[in-house]
């Protein structure tokens, strides 16, 4: 089973944009209060459990308590916040996003498998 890893500063965030010129990085961003959210994490987590593509490295941020984070991310991969929200990022480029009720296990496994 893989695991994603929670980052919280945009340090971090930076060494994955980084290093995803080396291995592709898929984000997560979750709002702890939101409903739907919590079910998008349920399916990343299912995702996780089942087999995950092994060559990617698998974030998680808390959009209301890493705003700064979820800030950098939007404005660094130009893409418009939402959340919650999946985002690939291949060679320091965002390849594909997904948010609300479209984060789903099905979805994670047609983009990555």
């Amino acid at each position: 089973m893989a695991t994603y890893r929670e980052i919280t500063s945009e340090s971090e965030w930076e060494q994955a944009l980084e290093a995803s010129g080396d291995k592709p990085v898929l984000v997560l961003k979750h709002s702890t209060t939101c409903p739907v959210s919590a079910a998008a994490l349920e399916e990343y987590e299912s995702y996780l459990e089942d087999k995950p593509a092994e060559n990617v490295d698998y974030l998680l941020v808390k959009v209301i308590e890493s705003r700064p984070v979820s800030n950098k991310i939007a404005e660094d991969l130009h893409v418009k916040h939402e959340s919650p929200q999946i985002i690939l990022v291949k060679d320091k480029q965002k390849y594909w996003a997904a948010s609300h009720w479209s984060v789903t296990k099905k979805h994670m496994k047609a983009v990555l498998d």
